[in-house]
């Protein structure tokens, strides 16, 4: 069991990490300022570098309003093969008024034979905005493994004043025929989903990320906004995560200036 628990404030034209606990392998480094004081960008630090069965962690990360944090990790999470006991990570985060917080992890990659669930809860208060993004690596390709076993569960849920605006569930059972399906993951081991609310989507946003195309020869994407809830939805379905996260990062350099008025600056640690 770990545990993490962040609050970000404002004070003045700065965002700062105002509280931080922990329990267990949980940690983040110093809150590092690239892009100017009034935007902390924090390192979520897991030492043991993969989650292995029976681990259960648990990151909460408050942003109150007018607060702005990126949360970003230094390398990919491993979820590893498990003989039988379930291992799980909830992700609980919260924004204020006209606060933003953007979740963008590197990639994560499950072993074959993994048990691994996985939990996602946004809750967003009156012009709050959030982005974040989650890439999914079934088996160790680069060493000729499939996930030909094992579970995935998986559920995201955001809340603005607490009504739901997107709800999925999901379940990818190891060599189940909905890997290969075309309404499935069409025989793909990497996916990849971006999500983005906030102020400021809008048809010519939308139309200007569909603009963007994978590196990835082959690599299927898709983008929908959803009218009613403000809610801009991107998959990409492909072999390589590194094509992925580019067209992801493609994304996030539009929707970034749309959303929030400030130019994208990626984190110090994708650079190393």
């Amino acid at each position: 069991m770990a545990s993490l628990d962040l609050e970000f404030g404002r004070r003045a034209d700065a965002t700062i990490l105002a509280r931080r606990s922990h329990l267990g392998p949980l940690r983040v480094q110093k809150p590092f300022y690239p892009e100017g004081a009034e935007v902390c960008h924090t390192l979520l630090l897991h030492p043991p570098a993969g989650i292995a069965g029976g681990d259960a962690l648990e990151i909460t990360a408050t942003a109150t309003g007018g607060a702005h944090a990126l949360l970003t990790t230094p390398g990919a999470g491993k979820w590893y093969r498990s003989a039988a006991p379930w291992a799980s990570q909830r992700l609980n985060f919260e924004v204020g008024a006209g606060g933003v917080l953007e979740w963008l992890p590197q990639e994560t990659i499950v072993f074959d034979g993994a048990l691994a669930s996985m939990q996602t809860r946004v809750s967003l208060a009156e012009k709050a905005g959030f982005i974040g993004w989650e890439t999914l690596c079934l088996g160790r390709r680069a060493s000729g493994e499939s996930f030909c076993s094992g579970a995935i569960r998986l559920l995201t849920r955001i809340e603005r004043e607490g009504k739901p605006i997107w709800l999925e569930r999901g379940l990818l059972e190891g060599g189940s025929r909905l890997l290969q399906s075309a309404a499935g993951l069409a025989g793909y081991s990497v996916s990849a989903t971006l999500l983005a609310t906030g102020e400021g989507l809008d048809a010519a946003v939308l139309a200007a990320c569909r603009q963007q195309r994978p590196a990835e020869d082959r690599a299927l994407c898709g983008l929908t906004l959803l009218p009613d809830a403000d809610v801009l939805v991107a998959r990409y379905l492909g072999h390589s995560s590194e094509a992925a996260k580019a067209w992801m990062i493609a994304l996030w350099r539009l929707l970034r200036p749309a959303m929030l008025g400030r130019k994208a600056v990626e984190p110090r640690i994708w650079k190393t």
